[in-house]
């Protein structure tokens, strides 16, 4: 372990607690690393990687996340590739080639390549030593990023045979720790957490109206033009227009979103990463997976969605131990813009009703097979929202995953169908013929018609798209496949509809109750008299931490008092019916009945759901114009209105 750690990586000793999360792997026991960002968590996988005897198998939200540590192994001589859907098929299929034959030791993937069929029949052929779950506290309900795809990583664990798993997280609550060790089965020493305290890091909070924001980030900015900063903001507009301000005051700088293409943030990743781009303006699409040592400044233009996300991206500065300044620019004029990211995200009583419909549909079969883009929006629910109702009705035991497929496999020849006839003989010969007379073909692609194949030659669909595979891999065939279906198993047939779904939505609204009070204890972390770096190990459970850093904005004897946004006009002085008759009359036509209060307070408030982009709702005049005003204020007057409006027709 030792040799390796010094042969391979260079380093002459571990940083605090890598041993004892390392030692646990090569152990044969599954483990958890707990620390702050930057402070080594992926040396954790890499060096038990080299010395246990098959693949490691890493899994990430997000694969951006993955893509500095894997140009990191790949410097260092180690055999790492990813899947990702940037790749082409022969690019995917090397890497897998890689895999089956041993010689590679790292794969990486994002959570979502396991709903692919294809992708876990070739994991069946493949052994693998370890299971790493990046970013873990996304399996937690309780955590701040929770993605229902991640509940079902311990069901693979066992599917695939993984005999361990290790989970990598810095933004872990003590109740979202317990929650992730239930899961994995991880014993609590092997729990491996080094507290969340950062002493090189500056906490800075400054209360700063919303006038004077743009005027006081250049002023800060100026005096460190050239060092490498961040500066984060909530909307990719945002960080247009501040790339663009601070570039007109002399401060270089350049806009980081995911409205750009993916060509042009690998560049302007890549340019920072080294060195010629100094100063980025990014929502917090930027950072993630980035190891660059020497950022010396982490700005927050606009507030962080909750502590958690605070604590994530400033953990990104000052991983060379150097002094680095965190500075939040605080009001209370973004509040709402956060607040309604949180109301979108809770589905309509009648939207979770429209789902149960589904089910209750599928109990002559006992088999459910949905598309999730359609249910998105035949049910109006946004489709994370809609994966977390799944993942409830599994809860609940209603309902169990089967597997998800490809509804729908073309191909293309790339030799003669006769030349692919000849490589078989006997019944496979004639398999083989099935596939090519059944499917239906244009000039250049054939549609696999798996029904035809059934009912004709009793072919399974997995033995067509194994064989698929393999015409692919002999390069006989160019393939592709589309439109994921999901398919569930219905386990319970006599449930209420009425009550589940009031059930559903009092969790939702619960959730929705709980995330908003994350954003307020943020707004508290800001405005304390403790403390800042102090409050902010505590909430992650951290007791070793001094009560007084003496670096922070509060140390220094300035406590920040957030400032509330300027007053608005009263909503009894709008116009409610210029405001929505169009959306009315549009809702109408399209569904047949008036939109609900609550649909049309998202209207008005900009808050984005499926149902919006089939009424090309966002072209409409009062789309949005409200979005300044807190939600609950907003629906309080429209559900007057809407009472109001009854009566009348009454």
């Amino acid at each position: 372990m030792y040799d390796t750690l010094q042969r391979v990586f260079g380093y002459p000793q571990f940083r605090g607690g890598q041993e004892a999360a390392i030692s646990a792997v090569l152990a044969g026991r599954s483990a958890a690393a707990i620390f702050p960002t930057g402070s080594g968590k992926s040396l954790c996988y890499q060096l038990p990687a080299l010395l246990l005897p098959h693949l490691t198998l890493v899994v990430s939200p997000l694969l951006a996340l993955m893509q500095d540590q894997l140009a990191f192994l790949q410097r260092h001589g180690i055999a790492a590739a990813s899947i990702d859907s940037a790749q082409s098929r022969d690019e995917a299929n090397a890497v897998m080639a890689r895999a089956r034959s041993g010689e590679l030791k790292i794969l990486m993937i994002s959570v979502e390549r396991l709903k692919n069929e294809r992708f876990r029949n070739f994991l069946q052929q493949v052994q693998i030593s370890l299971l790493v779950v990046d970013e873990a506290h996304c399996i937690s309900e309780w955590g701040h990023n929770f993605r229902p795809d991640y509940l079902k990583l311990p069901d693979y664990q066992r599917q695939f045979r993984i005999p361990q798993a290790l989970l990598l997280t810095a933004t872990a609550t003590p109740k979202v720790i317990t929650d992730m060790q239930a899961k994995f089965a991880i014993a609590p020493d092997d729990v491996v957490t080094t507290g969340f305290y950062r002493p090189n890091l500056n906490l800075l909070v400054e209360s700063v109206g919303g006038d004077d924001k743009h005027r006081r980030l250049v002023e800060w900015l100026g005096g460190r033009v050239g060092q490498p900063s961040i500066v984060y903001v909530t909307l990719q507009k945002t960080a247009e227009q501040i790339a663009q301000h601070l570039s007109r005051n002399a401060i270089p700088a350049t806009a980081y979103h995911a409205g750009l293409p993916h060509e042009q943030r690998e560049a302007i990743q890549k340019q920072f990463m080294a060195g010629q781009l100094n100063c980025i303006v990014a929502t917090i699409a930027f950072g993630m997976g980035i190891d660059k040592a020497d950022i010396r400044n982490v700005v927050h233009f606009d507030l962080p969605k909750s502590i958690e996300n605070y604590s994530q991206e400033i953990g990104r500065a000052g991983r060379d131990g150097q002094p680095s300044d965190c500075l939040v620019l605080a009001n209370r004029d973004s509040l709402n813009v956060l607040e309604n990211f949180v109301y979108g995200d809770t589905p309509e009583l009648e939207g979770i009703r429209r789902v149960l419909d589904e089910l209750k549909g599928a109990i002559p079969d006992g088999q459910w097979e949905f598309l999730l883009g359609p249910l998105a929006d035949q049910s109006n629910i946004r489709q994370l929202p809609l994966k977390t109702l799944l993942v409830q009705l599994e809860l609940r035991g209603l309902i169990a995953p089967r597997y998800a497929y490809f509804a729908e496999y073309r191909f293309k020849f790339l030799v003669e169908p006769e030349v692919l006839l000849e490589k078989f003989e006997g019944e496979r010969r004639d398999f083989v013929s099935a596939i090519i007379q059944t499917s239906s073909r244009a000039r250049t692609w054939a549609t696999v018609n798996f029904d035809a194949l059934y009912q004709q030659h009793q072919a399974e669909r997995g033995r067509v798209v194994k064989a698929l595979d393999f015409f692919q891999e002999r390069r006989w065939i160019e393939l592709e496949s589309k439109q994921m279906t999901e398919v569930y198993s219905l386990l319970v047939s006599d449930f209420d509809p009425h009550a589940l779904s009031l059930e559903l939505y009092a969790y939702f609204a619960q959730h929705e109750v709980s995330e908003i009070a994350r954003i307020h204890a943020m707004l508290a972390l800001f405005a304390t008299e403790q403390c800042l770096g102090y409050r902010l190990a505590r909430y992650f459970g951290d007791e070793q931490a001094p009560e007084r850093c003496g670096h922070c904005s509060v140390c220094h004897g300035q406590v920040a008092c957030l400032p509330e946004p300027p007053a608005l006009p009263a909503l009894d002085q709008r116009d409610f019916p210029g405001l929505c008759s169009g959306f009315i009359h549009r809702h109408q036509e399209h569904n047949g009945h008036s939109p609900s209060a609550e649909c049309l307070t998202r209207f008005l408030c900009g808050i984005s759901v499926p149902l919006f982009t089939k009424l090309k709702a966002r072209a409409l005049p009062g789309f949005s114009v409200l979005e300044a005003y807190p939600y609950a204020e907003v629906r309080e007057w429209v559900a007057a209105w809407s009472l109001e409006g009854q009566a009348q027709t009454a």
